[in-house]
């Protein structure tokens, strides 16, 4: 029996051989095995809900070893907990996440399971031994997923072969292509040829586009498979049958010597299409970064002493709690602790979004992600690995992008109805010539053919990607880069806009506010503040002019500045403690004393709204959006920056898990929000709110987290970024509109046998060429 007529095994959809171990409607004994067992676990659900990828591993239960992921396991964040990060191989789709995460929750043992479509990552809990994680593990791998241990970089570098592979076979699509329409321009041209030349010319395109064809289709082949295999019609199986069929009969026609070949029709298609999956594949590359770059803030050995007083270098997850961790200046802590020893400055971005150093002394906390400044550290350890608050903050990102990564773009929602019914017109149009009217092959198949063409997906595959690629131009001029491929059609929905302070609505720069200060106190303080790295002292030099640091000068971790009697700091180092108390602070500030004869001086600082803040939000309200704040900073200098940009609605002190929070509350509320951010603590709420913007200032994870970057120190790409989306959401519709009326009209010419192939091939370009127009209208700015 040919493969082709075998019965396809139902657990695996691989061929069942005749004499196989697993009866009849199995390949092996192993998929009938992992039937039963999704069987007799009540979800059979999972076989209808399963789409195949073609490019994923077939769900083999006993074709390879198993590997034991004991030792990956890492201590929880609740005694008694083992955490596990691993890779799934054989992952094809949403359904295979609902049958593992169901599977691995079904256990008393287990106590969560989550699974990462986009970056094919399992986080597992569970309570007892390590080792446990082999039995827990056990059915899953019984239905044919295979577990590795997660490797960020392995998975970056399949990621990138994976795109690299789509370039090469949209290169030769295009060479082909280009060179071949050459050819067929000098025989539609109309000019005296004769027969031989014609067939020659014909020969070459042959040449050219075959080779060319039959390394370019391979996506597209592979995906047709996959889907027929599964049983369903994908959007790749009218592509591979239009390329094949128009190759086929094109080569039939030539060695017949006939007037007509479609050689340049087919490699024009492949290469139009290339182009969009290539784009697609490098968007969906981007979005896996995400939380491996986070992880990497807190991947550094952690020094921990040891009971005989040496200092041992520990992976984070393998800390204790209650071991003392040292820190050096200029590193990054590895753990949430509490300081016993030391006093330093603390950069802590990473939790707050405050860009203005923390200072620390015994008893303060601090957490994993932060970087020591000034002085060394002995620290309290509390928590470390999955239990420190950064390992939170990428728990937070990873399910907020997990839950945006299903949604689906417009394109393929409609090609889910496009495919099925492309094929039953081809087959109409097949039927009605060969059976009905009783001509011959080759009519038949001509208007098959031709039917095929003129349906073929190339102007609704461009619908989107036109439009997008015209956008992206459009926004790149204007300083903004868009990063994911379904954004444009999130912006255009949004109705809300949220914005972090420091660094979004701000400039993230401390700058001197006019005081009572006098000009030599300024100088002075500036002399000493010069040689210190301190934002503060940096701000302050900086508005003195002072370069040149003074001889003497002491930096006191944690306090200020000293050189001789002089001082400048925090105002118990400069005034001491004895001083009246200080009034309250509505920014930070750095208190100066020439000498203890002298009485002391104030500096404060304030952070600037970028210059059109308040312009871009009144922009923002005219569109009719809403706008708030919600940010890590203090109440009083949110208060003062949203007023100043003239936003009533804001909220202060909120760390990652409250922004994350407030824009689920939002969104259960049925607001669309664009969440604007730039920090590292932002990064979850970037992946949880429905779109989000980053400056290109920001911190790298928040861009990579980010669906769109924007340049300059303005804030003006936020609101034209909204423009151009809702603009070119209208410009999609009238895409699909035209894609519709171009098919209601050709589709019945092609079936009555009007169309010819070569008709068809024109038409079909012809309507990508008005989807193109339409789309370049994107381009020209509209007045606002």
């Amino acid at each position: 029996m040919p493969e082709s007529a075998q019965p396809a095994c139902r657990h695996c959809g691989l061929p069942v051989p005749p004499d196989s171990p697993g009866g009849a409607e199995f390949c092996c004994a192993g998929c009938r095995a992992a039937f039963d067992l999704v069987h007799g676990l009540g979800l059979d659900s999972y076989y209808q809900r399963r789409v195949c990828d073609p490019g994923t591993r077939p769900l083999r239960p006993d074709d390879e070893p198993e590997i034991d992921l004991s030792s990956e396991a890492a201590p929880g964040t609740e005694p008694g907990t083992w955490v596990l990060h691993a890779v799934v191989d054989g992952l094809h789709c949403a359904a295979c996440v609902w049958l593992i995460e169901t599977l691995l929750t079904r256990q008393a043992t287990v106590v969560s399971a989550r699974l990462n479509m986009t970056t094919r990552r399992l986080r597992l809990v569970w309570r007892g031994e390590a080792a446990a994680v082999s039995e827990i593990l056990l059915p899953v791998r019984r239905v044919g997923y295979r577990l590795l241990p997660f490797d960020a970089e392995l998975m970056k570098g399949a990621a990138r072969q994976r795109q690299a592979t789509l370039l090469r076979a949209m290169a030769v699509a295009g060479f082909a292509a280009a060179n071949v329409m050459l050819l067929s321009v000098a025989v539609w041209s109309g000019v005296d040829m004769g027969p031989a030349t014609r067939d020659l010319l014909h020969w070459i395109s042959a040449l050219i586009v075959l080779p060319a064809v039959a390394y370019a289709i391979r996506p597209f082949l592979a995906g047709a498979w996959g889907s027929l295999r599964a049983g369903q019609m994908g959007m790749d199986v009218p592509i591979v049958l239009a390329v094949v069929l128009a190759c086929g009969l094109s080569l039939a026609e030539t060695a017949a010597s006939a007037e007509n070949v479609y050689f340049d029709s087919a490699a024009a298609l492949l290469f139009l299409l290339l182009i969009g999956r290539y784009l697609d594949a490098l968007a969906r590359g981007r979005a896996r970064e995400g939380a491996e770059n986070l992880l990497a803030l807190s991947a550094q050995a952690v020094e921990v002493e040891t009971a005989t007083g040496t200092l041992a270098a520990l992976p984070p997850s393998r800390v204790a709690a209650g071991a003392v961790a040292r820190v050096a200046p200029g590193d990054r802590i590895g753990i949430d602790g509490t300081v016993i020893e030391g006093h330093s400055d603390i950069d802590t971005q990473a939790i707050s979004g405050e860009t203005t150093p923390r200072a620390v002394a015994p008893g303060d906390a601090v957490h994993a992600g932060t970087l020591n400044l000034s002085g060394a550290l002995r620290i309290r350890v509390t928590a470390a690995g999955e239990a420190t608050l950064l390992a939170g903050i990428v728990r937070l990102m990873e399910e907020a992008e997990q839950g945006r990564a299903r949604a689906v773009a417009l394109a393929d929602r409609v090609a889910r109805l496009y495919a099925p019914v492309v094929h039953a017109l081809a087959f109409a149009a097949f039927a009605w010539w060969f059976w009905g009217r009783g001509t011959d092959l080759r009519t038949a198949l001509t208007a098959a053919v031709s039917t095929l063409i003129v349906t073929c997906p190339c102007a609704l595959a461009l619908a989107v990607p036109a439009v997008q690629v015209i956008a992206s131009g459009r926004l790149f001029k204007g300083g903004v880069l868009l990063k994911s491929a379904t954004a444009l059609e999130r912006l255009e929905t949004v109705d809300t806009v949220v914005f972090d302070k420091t660094g979004t609505l701000t400039d993230g720069q401390p700058e001197l506010e006019p005081g009572g200060w006098s000009t030599a106190d300024l100088a002075a303080a500036a002399a000493l503040a010069a040689g210190s790295r301190h934002p503060l002292a940096r701000a302050l030099a900086r508005a003195a002019g002072v370069a040149r640091s003074r001889d003497g000068v002491v930096e006191v971790p944690g306090e200020g500045l000293a050189a001789d009697a002089a001082r400048l700091g925090r105002f118990s180092f400069s005034v001491g403690v004895s001083g009246a108390p200080p009034p309250p602070a509505h920014g930070p500030e750095l208190w100066w004393r020439r000498d203890a004869a002298s009485s002391p001086v104030r500096f404060s600082f304030t952070q600037r709204l970028r210059p059109d803040a308040a312009a871009t939000v009144a922009a923002l309200r005219r569109m009719g959006l809403a706008v708030r704040v919600l940010s890590g900073d203090r109440a009083e200098a949110v208060a003062k920056a949203a007023s100043e940009a003239g936003i009533d609605d804001w909220r202060a002190d909120c760390r990652p898990a409250d922004k994350v929070a407030e824009l689920a509350a939002m969104g259960a509320a049925g607001h669309r929000v664009l969440m604007v951010g730039d920090g590292l603590n932002d990064a979850p709420a970037l992946a949880a709110a429905l779109v989000s913007l980053s400056p290109a200032s920001a911190a790298d994870i928040a861009q990579t987290a980010a669906d769109a970057v924007f340049q300059g120190d303005r804030l003006a790409p936020v609101a034209e970024v909204l423009r151009v989306a809702r603009r070119a959401g209208r410009l999609v519709r009238g895409n699909f509109a035209a894609a519709i009326l171009y098919n209601c009209v050709t589709v019945p010419l092609a079936m009555a046998g009007l169309v010819t192939p070569l008709i068809a091939a024109a038409a079909m370009s012809t309507s990508s060429l008005v989807v193109m127009l339409n789309a370049l209208r994107l381009g020209v700015r509209e007045e606002r």
